[in-house]
């Protein structure tokens, strides 16, 4: 099994995860608090930015992602790291934004 070294930029926050487990499931088991609500891909609230490295997340393309926003981004309760990684938290692709923008704008609240 191997360890990889995930460090969340922006923050002094990094985490050692397995190729075995989910980045959040690792984060929870630190203490390291990453926005989540469902923990099954479903809401998209645990979405990171990936800076740099891979993950092995194949499932999100029928959770809301495109395929290319799939190689940039990472559901961290679904992706499973293949290399060391850097994320942004907190970053969202842009079909998640529109939709959201969309969204506020039904609710009169842009």
């Amino acid at each position: 099994m191997t360890d990889y070294i995930v460090e969340f930029v922006g923050t002094d926050e990094t985490i050692t995860c397995s190729e075995k487990e989910t980045i959040l499931s690792r984060c929870l088991e630190e203490g390291i608090a990453q926005e989540y609500s469902c923990r099954v891909g479903m809401c998209l609230a645990c979405t990171a930015k990936i800076i740099e490295g891979e993950v092995e997340q194949s499932i999100v393309e029928k959770r809301g992602f495109t395929p290319e926003e799939a190689e940039e981004y990472a559901l961290t309760c679904m992706a499973r790291p293949k290399s060391d990684l850097k994320l942004e938290r907190g970053v969202y692709p842009p079909s998640i934004e529109n939709d959201a923008a969309a969204a506020g704008s039904a609710f009169g609240d842009d």
